[in-house]
């Protein structure tokens, strides 16, 4: 089963927000039709990158040091 971390952007709030999902298609769409409360005010949220994982507790692990780094500066670091 894969697992993907990614990360989506709003021009609305001119922010990012970073998850872990097994369909980034249906996660996707769940935040722009504001069924996730903490990114319903920035819609329409724009897929920036995806990173593929094998297993769920990898895909948390980057989506944790991805959060702790802070989502503009390790896409800075990683691009």
């Amino acid at each position: 089963m894969e697992y993907l971390v990614y990360i989506i952007f709003s021009e609305t709030l001119n922010r990012y927000y970073v998850g872990q999902t097994k369909n980034v298609d249906k996660r996707l769409a769940t935040h722009n039709q504001r069924g996730a409360k903490y990114t319903s005010k920035g819609v329409p949220w724009v897929l920036i990158k995806t990173y593929s994982f094998s297993s769920r507790t990898d895909a948390i692990l980057i989506e944790t040091k991805i959060k702790k780094r802070g989502i503009k500066r390790y896409l800075e670091d990683n691009s």
